[in-house]
């Protein structure tokens, strides 16, 4: 194995600076099981699925999310990194609204093949060190993890927020068994900004911090399986078809944010050409234009779906 790295402090930088060499914008380090505030954010996740605010999305009620040593034995720290999905070139069609975050690579293959790399790493410099790789579709508290790495804070939308990338990011993780030193804790800056509360159509935001799927733009779009929406929702939609953006677009913290100029984050040129006949494209069409896209998750029906409410309000 080589010169392997034995002490902590010096491990715990290598790894982070590993992690940035990989593409990542920002990376921290929050040790296993967490301060007491992480309990909290536990807490509050149980309030937020009691009062049924996750819709359909069931998969949050996995109890694992609460425990994040039943992801791998022995575990004893988390490494979390953050992608910066923004780019230059984003799609700003007012007529056919997509996500910044769905415009580029799927992000989830994204990142997993980059902390894949990060792991090889590991494997070659640190002694006894098993590790996993978490991206969104793992039962993790992921942005409470991040705000306990120092790598944001989870503002009033329940976005996770850096001071330099803003909300602008996609989160991976690595858990590993290895004890680390920790990064201290994000700290909230949102004071008493409240635009992204004021500026939800559908008043999603219920209060700081809580989102409710049930009103929801993003969710209504991704998630729902129903045939129609609400009409509180489908008269609000103002071209979103994949997404939601606004409590982000109007955030201050995501005005002057670096755009990432690397290929993965540039739009995918069928969304740039969304428009009225896309509502007649085959699900051969759109099976093809999702390949290798993190939107495949709204299925071609759905997107008929979406385009026709648009055409209709």
């Amino acid at each position: 194995m080589g010169n392997t790295i034995q002490n902590k402090k010096e491990l715990s930088s290598r790894l982070k600076e590993r992690a940035i060499l990989e593409g990542f914008v920002v990376s921290g380090i929050a040790s296993i099981p967490g301060s007491s505030r992480l309990k909290l954010r536990t807490k509050a996740l149980e309030r937020w699925l009691e009062n049924h605010y996750h819709s359909e999305m069931k998969w949050m009620e996995a109890e694992r999310r609460k425990n994040v040593g039943l992801l791998l034995e022995g575990a004893k720290s988390v490494l979390t990194v953050g992608y910066n999905y923004l780019s230059e070139e984003h799609d700003t069609n007012t007529n056919f609204k997509v996500g910044k975050f769905g415009q580029g690579k799927d992000y989830h293959k994204l990142i997993y093949k980059k902390l894949k790399n990060v792991g090889k790493w590991i494997d070659s410099e640190i002694e006894d060190c098993t590790w996993k790789i978490c991206v969104d579709t793992s039962p993790l508290l992921e942005k409470a993890w991040a705000e306990e790495a120092g790598i944001g804070w989870i503002g009033k939308n329940s976005n996770l927020i850096n001071k330099k990338f803003g909300s602008w990011l996609t989160l991976g993780f690595m858990i590993l068994t290895k004890e680390l030193t920790s990064d201290n804790q994000s700290r909230s800056l949102c004071g008493k900004c409240e635009k992204c509360i004021e500026k939800c159509p559908t008043n999603a935001i219920t209060e700081p911090f809580v989102i409710n799927s049930n009103l929801c733009i993003a969710y209504h779009t991704i998630e729902n399986r129903q045939k129609t929406f609400p009409e509180s929702i489908e008269t609000n939609l103002n071209g979103w078809i994949a997404g939601c953006d606004i409590c982000q677009d109007v955030c201050p913290w995501n005005k002057s944010v670096p755009f990432n100029k690397s290929v993965e984050a540039k739009p995918k040129d069928w969304i740039k050409s969304l428009n009225d006949e896309s509502l007649n494209w085959e699900d051969k069409q759109w099976e093809l234009n999702l390949k290798g896209s993190t939107l495949k998750r709204i299925k071609p029906w759905m997107w008929r779906r979406n385009i026709r409410a648009i055409l209709q309000n």
